[in-house]
């Protein structure tokens, strides 16, 4: 099972970085900017300081939604002829995350327009399973394609020693009930504390603005909708070709999982601390440049997410990653990499 150590995605800003493989995550950041610019308007009056980015991983992305978010204020105050707000801007992430790339990346956003608006940025390390930051404080919470990663996988599985994906078909179709269900209800377990947790951390009248990869039905369509899907896949051809040991292969659960908007809906209305004012569903590849959608590109894009937890299961060899690449692509061309669901 991966540990917090490992659940960060490969730093710096290497040919296998998640900084320059993230394409499909920034165009789903994309399509929050009008509900971003919704919550900022329809809450700015108020609003003094507090804004914070949960899961801000190593990318330009983190950059893109708090230049969002700036951009929004300072245009609403420019329109009311006022001057900006001090604006607080607090990025999160697990421990290992590299935030010596964010804190590069930010330094652009200190002028806006030809302005230096008044803001202060900090890092807060840590998991947003735990408090993270004072009572009241915030009053803008946004996540893209992170809260999809759970806590933890489920313990049940791993005591029973249940695989996530077996590589017999026919055992697989006959656990697919037991293995979602338990994924199902790591998540709502989970996705219930968050909420509690951001509750208390947010400013009355506080809005959070999320997105998490999922599935757009309730029904599981086949065995891989409802955890890692070709990621599971890819690994299964490594085990039985020989690549990576099957009794690794067995006992890797990845703490992923992704919720159906019914689910979703039941859990926030349930917790009963929030209220839905809009929730959308759509394709995670709409919109995306068809040159980020090659197997190369698409399996370049899962090994710069998950290529730190899977040297943690099945060993650090980069012979296990490149063959990982290799076997996505192959695995891709011949059902369509459009199928893929990014990880993250």
């Amino acid at each position: 099972m991966a540990s917090k150590q490992m659940l960060h995605m490969n730093q710096g800003q290497e040919e296998t970085s998640y900084a320059r493989n993230s394409s499909a995550q920034g165009a789903e950041q994309n399509r929050m900017k009008p509900l971003i610019e919704a919550a900022i308007v329809d809450h700015l009056v108020t609003w003094k300081d507090g804004d914070c980015g949960l899961s801000c991983s190593s990318g330009p992305n983190a950059v893109a939604l708090v230049s969002i978010a700036l951009e929004a204020t300072h245009r609403h105050f420019l329109q009311l002829r006022q001057p900006p707000p001090e604006v607080c801007i607090l990025l999160n992430d697990l421990s290992y995350n590299d935030f010596n790339t964010v804190v590069k990346n930010l330094v652009p956003l200190r002028q806006i327009n030809g302005e230096r608006p008044t803001q202060v940025t900090g890092v807060v390390p840590g998991s947003f399973y735990e408090r993270l930051f004072p009572s009241g404080s915030l009053h803008l919470v946004c996540s893209s394609n992170s809260l999809n990663w759970l806590s933890k996988a489920p313990e049940d599985l791993r005591i029973n020693q249940i695989p996530a994906y077996d590589i017999d078909e026919h055992v697989r179709h006959e656990r697919l009930a037991v293995v979602a269900g338990a994924y199902a209800r790591q998540f709502r377990k989970d996705f219930t504390l968050l909420l509690q947790l951001r509750a208390k951390e947010l400013a009355p009248e506080g809005r959070m603005v999320v997105s998490i990869p999922g599935r757009r039905c309730d029904q599981l369509i086949n065995e891989i909708s409802h955890i890692w899907g070709t990621v599971a896949q890819i690994l299964a051809i490594m085990a039985s070709e020989g690549v990576v040991d099957k009794a690794k292969f067995d006992s890797f659960y990845m703490p992923i999982y992704g919720p159906s908007q019914r689910e979703l809906r039941e859990i926030i209305q349930e917790e009963g601390s929030s209220s839905i004012t809009e929730m959308r569903v759509h394709d995670l590849t709409s919109g995306m440049d068809s040159t980020f959608l090659t197997p190369n590109r698409v399996a370049n894009s899962m090994r710069a997410a998950l290529e730190p937890i899977i040297n943690q299961h099945f060993g650090s060899s980069g012979e296990v990653m490149d063959e990982f690449v290799r076997t996505a692509e192959k695995h891709l061309s011949g059902q369509g990499s459009s199928h893929v669901n990014p990880v993250r």
